[in-house]
């Protein structure tokens, strides 16, 4: 049972008395009805990939963890029709895996693909490598069928594009970390499978010439920007020393850098020289300092680990604190100046490493404890007051506390703090009328 009780990050550990791994979603819906009628809490789980706790039972023991991994059937696809269902437990690189088949694409793309679970990934609204092109989880979902929590069945399924017959429920249930239903099986949007992609790794001043590059590239290429990635000096410091098998790709050493992807669905020998030109003219206002091209996929793959070795890395490096948060694209250069400077009054010495999806808005704000590894549980004590100066800062911009990793148990009294009260009152009053008895993932998302 063990793999089921602990979370991804190891900070949380709970009990149980036993883990329900039903194979269909009639036996979800008994196993809720059985739940509900006794009280029983019940902790829907996927993948256990979650950062936030979000699929960890706690340690009293009162509660059962329902496993969604044997639901893991395709059950349809629709290469016409541009669409997919496919069931909770599907892991994710198995759903892209069936749309490839069918010459089609799934675009949500995660460092985490090989092992988290679709279910799990709508319930937490997962954002991933590619939103800035496809948007997140939400985005790509056309309908959802889900357990309610005394065990009737809502058969949403439905691949319509349009659909005005009343409120939109699948919205609900996205992103509510399996406090209001389980999800059990998920229509999916897909989308032609790209025919030319050309990648560049680019040397950039700061995060001010990112953001404008990100808008230049986007208007130059015609919107083919599919995946724009922010990378600070000192991650890619941190993958060169600790991931073996990593290369700069560059003969400088630069403040920032820029991973950057465009793709068309077709054949486009054209699509290269407007990179490059687009590069070019950047380069002249002094928003790019060098790129290197992607030469083949070997190339490519290169240039991907880079980036997706940074969690690895900031890992050997040493203690770390952690935030997933997002502002406006335009405002981000304000905010990691504002934000790098509240922390440094905090933590003099603690090393920020803030990277992540710009081209949607979202940084994976990070701090490292200082490089002479003096003294770990001081930095580590500072974790409350760092958190508080990078949310104030968030706050101030209007942004997001928690962008793509979720709530869980971890942010439950950030949400609190930090939620427009009439917002979390209503997320309240929801709660109430879908699940009255209280069973489903207690004490995830809102506050006792």
């Amino acid at each position: 049972m063990e793999r089921f009780l602990v979370d991804f990050r190891g900070l949380f550990r709970g009990t149980t008395p036993f883990i329900a791994c039903p194979a269909s979603t009639a036996e979800v819906a008994a196993v809720l009805a059985e739940c509900n009628a006794a009280r029983i809490g019940v902790v829907p789980q996927g993948g256990n990939t979650s950062y936030c706790g979000g699929a960890t039972p706690d340690a009293l023991g009162h509660q059962l963890v329902l496993s969604l991994h044997r639901l893991d059937r395709i059950r349809a696809v629709d290469a016409a029709n541009f669409s997919l269902i496919a069931e909770a437990g599907c892991v994710l690189a198995n759903v892209q895996a069936a749309a490839q088949a069918a010459e089609r694409l799934f675009p949500l793309a995660l460092g985490s693909e090989g092992s988290c679970q679709i279910g799990g990934n709508l319930s937490t609204n997962a954002g991933g490598l590619a939103a800035v092109r496809y948007g997140v989880a939400r985005d790509l979902v056309l309908g959802l069928e889900v357990v309610l929590a005394d065990g009737r069945v809502i058969d949403g399924l439905t691949s319509l594009r349009k659909d005005n017959t009343g409120y939109d429920l699948r919205n609900l249930f996205i992103g509510a970390e399996g406090t209001l239903g389980v999800i059990t099986a998920a229509s999916l949007k897909l989308f032609p499978v790209p025919r030319t992609i050309e990648t560049a790794f680019i040397a950039v001043p700061d995060m001010r010439a990112a953001v404008e590059l990100l808008g230049h590239l986007r208007t130059a290429t015609g919107d083919c920007v599919t995946t724009f990635e922010f990378l600070p000096r000192i991650a890619l410091d941190f993958t060169l020393r600790h991931v073996p098998g990593v290369t700069d790709p560059l003969p400088g050493v630069y403040p920032a850098y820029v991973l950057c992807e465009v793709s068309s669905a077709r054949q486009d020998p054209q699509l290269r020289g407007l990179l490059e030109q687009a590069l070019a003219g950047a380069m002249e206002r002094g928003h790019v300092l060098e790129a290197a091209f992607a030469e083949s996929m070997t190339q490519r793959e290169a240039l991907w680990r880079l980036r997706e070795s940074v969690p690895e890395a900031q890992r050997k490096e040493g203690a770390s604190i952690k935030h997933d948060v997002a502002v406006p694209v335009a405002a981000l250069p304000e905010f990691l100046d504002r934000a790098a400077a509240a922390v440094a009054h905090v933590a003099p010495t603690a090393r920020l490493v803030a990277y992540g999806h710009v081209g949607d808005g979202n940084l994976h704000f990070n701090l490292s404890e200082p490089a002479d590894h003096a003294n770990r549980a001081a930095f580590l004590a500072l974790q409350d007051a760092l958190g508080e100066a990078v949310h104030e800062c968030v706050r101030e911009f209007r942004g997001s506390i928690s962008a793509e990793h979720g709530i869980g148990q971890l942010k439950r009294g950030l949400l609190a703090r930090h939620k427009d009260p009439v917002a979390l009152a209503t997320m309240g009053a929801i709660k109430r009328a879908l699940d009255p008895n209280g069973i489903l993932n207690p004490g995830k998302v809102l506050p006792n």
